[in-house]
């Protein structure tokens, strides 16, 4: 074996000369060919003139009558040239040469007892990084295989035992074990030095012992039957296990086990393998310790960036909340609760939002909150912390609801329903006040029990939650009000002869959108009514104030008796002269007094705003949108004062004709086609059957057009013509 490690480092060309001489049978084999293309003297003898090379692994087995040890031949089974040709290097393994094997068939018991029978250990492995090879080809596809003689023509046990032991302590480092399974309970027979070193036992400690003196309290049973089924199976294992030396400290220990057979395949050896890889353990374990922290910081960072997004989108505090309880669950929590107060500090918190794995929980997480009744400063860890105590961990809940909550067995028979192991209440703060709480709670049998790190994160979680909280309060507030002020501006719809009136005015849910839209219905000293409708830019408190400015000036312009084109640009002068607003569209027409047929004629103006419908009596559509002009503000001093006036359309409009006036947030919706959404309202109104009433057109337009989620405030008017 010295001879053919040294000649491994030797240039190619050499190897057949350093080799042909020596003792052992020697082959070169053609990795991507599976051939031997290469056979010294010693190797020859065992095919003598049979095969020519090169030849295939098998072929050439064949002809040397290579069989296992229990007589088969090596073509029919996974053998070592086999293994050496696909690259597997084989330490070393035992096989036969016999006679009748040559003739190809395989060797009965009568054939195999009146043969030459002689036993070879049987090393391969591949000659990487030895350097070329004639004819260009790289020694990495080449591979050695060196065949020793370890008996001749006995077989009896001793001797084979005597034989292995011998050339394992020469061929390994590693720990070697022989047991002899049939002795009672497998014991060992023979180790090697290195098992000594290894393990702590003198040879006699465990010669006649079994092997599992090594096991110890944290070995894994699993792996323990997994090798002893394999044991009676008469099969090769391989695995990793804990095991434990003689002074009592543990090693992580990969073992190989495989049989051994005599001639006539009988099971005679266990032969193991210990090899000591704590250091490669417990690297790989650090690893992937470092690999599950680094994962869980960035699934913590991920939860942290999707709830803080979900939170910010929520139209309302209730929303916010319900974000966030199904973003945590089932991320950090299998439930989830989460209790606001009204006013810091005071009286009961409501149960805003809850969410669950099963939906039949969350039930069962609203009925706990009202059994339990939860008060800041109560004795529960929710009181407690809704009081301004810090945070509470409950790493192991109680068992049993009796034990969680004695004297309340129906709150007991809830918490035994939901089947709790670990909870978190957290408070929900914002500005230093405690605005709700945060619970969240694992479930039995596998929800995970929390710790130091988890708390960490849901009080990151909940500070979130409270500043979107009181914000969206805050916005609330803000919001009611302007739109308390907007409403107060706009005008009780009055009752008029001849004409049927229907209003209505929807709010926008985004910022606050309670700004600039308005209408109007004026009867006038003349016997005509004034309708208006505007829109004033902007969405915010300033907005709604410029809003009522605008109509106190059209009103006061209107009921002076002026025209349409002279209301609109008196109010495009004061606007611009006293800076009301930045600027606002507006259509103001009149309907004058019907005259002896019944018909009105109706006369007006547009600055800038959306063109109304006109539904005549016949059922044709009509479009307002002749004469449009600048929008108020838009034109610097705009109308008389610039030497010019805006343009007046007339119309008549029979007894039945009906005028639809709206604003923008009915057409221009961010996502939508403003076009389309015109033609929608078009058709909506073109469809209504003759004589519909002024409430029923509104109400059938903001069915069918009013968008699904309002951005925009949309003010609508109709006027129907009766008389």
């Amino acid at each position: 074996m010295t001879d053919v490690s040294a000649a491994v480092g030797l240039a190619a060309a050499d190897l057949p000369h350093v080799l042909h001489g020596a003792p052992a049978a020697v082959l070169m084999i053609d990795l991507a060919s599976r051939e031997v293309v290469y056979a010294n003297a010693a190797a020859i003898e065992l095919t003598g003139d049979r095969v020519a090379l090169p030849v295939d692994v098998d072929a050439w087995g064949d002809a040397a009558g290579l069989t296992d040890l229990g007589g088969m031949r090596m073509s029919d089974t996974t053998s070592p040239l086999s293994l050496v040709a696909a690259g597997v290097p084989v330490a070393g393994e035992p096989v036969a040469v016999h006679d009748a094997a040559r003739r190809g068939s395989t060797v009965t018991a009568e054939q195999r007892d009146a043969s030459e029978g002689r036993l070879l250990w049987v090393t391969g492995f591949g000659l990487a990084g030895a350097g070329p090879v004639p004819e260009g080809a790289g020694l990495e596809t080449r591979a050695l295989v060196v065949f020793l003689q370890i008996s001749g023509t006995e077989h009896g046990d001793r001797r084979r035992l005597e034989v292995l032991r011998d050339r394992a302590v020469v061929a390994t480092e590693m720990s070697f074990t022989i047991t002899d399974p049939r002795l009672p309970d497998d014991p060992l027979v023979w180790v090697n030095p290195s098992f000594t070193r290894l393990t702590g036992y003198s040879f006699e400690e465990v010669v006649g012992r079994n092997c599992r003196l090594l096991q110890g309290p944290n070995t894994d049973r699993a792996t323990v039957e997994r090798i002893a089924d394999a044991l009676r199976r008469r099969e090769p294992f391989t695995s990793l296990l804990l095991n434990y030396r003689k002074d009592g400290s543990a090693y992580w220990n990969q073992v190989s086990i495989s049989p051994v057979f005599d001639g006539s395949g009988e099971l005679v050896n266990f032969v193991g393998v210990q090899n000591d890889v704590t250091e490669r353990v417990t690297v790989e374990q650090e690893r992937a310790t470092a690999l599950a922290d680094a994962e869980s910081s960035r699934s913590q960072l991920r939860l942290l960036a999707e709830a803080t997004t979900q939170m910010t989108e929520a139209l309302d505090v209730a929303d916010a909340c319900a974000r966030l309880a199904r973003i945590v669950v089932p991320q950090l929590a299998d439930l989830c609760a989460i209790d606001l107060l009204d006013r810091p500090g005071v009286a009961a918190p409501t149960r805003l939002a809850v969410a669950a794995r099963d939906v039949a929980d969350e039930d069962r997480l609203r009925l706990l909150g009202e059994l339990r009744g939860y008060r800041a400063g109560a004795s529960s860890d929710t009181g407690r912390v809704l009081a301004g105590d810090l945070p509470q961990l409950i790493a192991e809940l109680p068992d049993t609801g009796a034990e969680r909550h004695p004297g309340d067995p129906e709150a007991a028979r809830v918490y035994d329903a939901l089947r709790l192991r670990s909870a978190m209440v957290v408070p929900i703060r914002a500005r230093g006040r405690v605005l709700g709480t945060l619970t969240l709670l694992t479930q039995l049998p596998y929800g995970r029990r929390y710790g130091s790190r988890d708390l960490h994160l849901a009080t990151d979680l909940a500070g979130r939650a409270g500043l979107t909280v009181d914000n969206a309060r805050l916005y609330e507030v803000e919001h009611a009000a302007a739109a308390t002020l907007q409403r107060s501006l706009l005008p009780v719809v009055p009752e008029v002869d001849g004409l049927q009136v229907a209003a209505r005015y929807l709010v926008g849910a985004d910022g606050n959108q309670v700004g600039g839209d308005w209408y109007d219905v004026l009867p006038l000293p003349d016997g005509a009514v004034g309708i208006a409708v505007g829109d004033v830019v902007g969405h915010d408190l300033a907005a709604a104030a410029a809003m009522g400015q605008l109509r106190g000036v059209v009103r006061s312009y209107a009921w002076e008796g002026r025209g349409p084109g002279s209301v609109l640009d008196r109010c495009d002068q004061l606007v611009q002269g006293l800076e009301m607003a930045a600027m606002a569209t507006a259509f103001y027409a009149r309907i004058e007094a019907p005259d002896a047929d019944g018909v009105r004629v109706v006369r007006y103006a547009n600055a800038g705003h959306p063109a109304p419908l006109l539904l005549a009596p016949d059922g044709s559509l009509r479009r307002l949108d002749e004469q449009r002009s600048p929008m108020i503000g838009a034109v610097p001093l705009f109308g008389h004062a610039a030497g010019g006036a805006r343009a007046v359309e007339d119309l008549r409009c029979p007894r039945g004709s009906v005028l639809l006036l709206y604003t923008d947030g009915l057409t221009d919706v961010a996502g939508h086609d403003a076009d389309e959404r015109t033609r929608l309202l078009e058709d909506t109104v073109a469809a209504q059957p003759a004589g519909v009433a002024a409430e029923d057109l509104v109400e059938r337009v903001l069915a069918a057009c009013a968008p699904t989620r309002l951005t925009d405030d949309v003010a609508l008017l109709a006027v129907r013509i009766t008389g």
